[in-house]
């Protein structure tokens, strides 16, 4: 719900040497958590939540409770339908949720630029080096990357589509 940029600025603060980011940093001699590979993983992980989150959801209540009722008729604890009947059952929702996370995660600018910069060989990223590009009028070099994302956007439709296809010919 937030804007990119907003995450982003609270996300370095909080992974700061003054934030619980910088104290868990110093636990392995570190003093920040902003500016580094971990903390754009974080970052990350956080902005794309939704997109993840989502389609788990969709799956779990698609499922119903039918299953679980009858793992439960089955003497199955609680804890073990879970794990043996609903988390297998949601298997495409876990799939859709990493896929679309990861697609998402890729193409992220605002709150990789404010959590991690621009530090080449630590930091810059795909969305950050087409910023770059542009800024500095080299369009050759930006058009290149842009239609490279484009084209693993395409590549991510068709997997989801695939993805799709092939459960709804797998379930009842």
């Amino acid at each position: 719900m937030l804007p990119p940029t907003v995450l982003g600025f609270y996300l370095l603060v909080g992974l700061g040497p003054n934030g619980p980011g910088g104290a868990l940093a110093s636990l392995w001699g570190e003093r920040t958590l902003a500016f580094t590979f971990g903390g754009l993983v974080i970052g990350s992980v956080l902005y794309s939540m939704p997109f993840v989150v989502q389609p788990i959801r969709n799956a779990f209540e698609a499922m119903g409770e039918r299953p679980l009722e009858v793992a439960a008729t089955l003497r199955a604890s609680p804890f073990r339908a879970f794990w043996t009947v609903a988390v297998p059952l949601a298997k495409p929702g876990f799939l859709t949720g990493a896929v679309l996370g990861f697609a998402h995660t890729v193409g992220e600018f605002g709150v990789v630029l404010m959590i991690g910069g621009n530090i080449p060989g630590k930091t810059k990223v795909l969305s950050v080096a087409i910023f770059d590009y542009v800024e500095t009028s080299q369009w050759r070099e930006a058009n290149i990357l842009a239609a490279g994302m484009l084209v693993f956007a395409f590549v991510v439709i068709l997997t989801m589509t695939v993805m799709e296809r092939r459960f709804a010919s797998v379930t009842p």
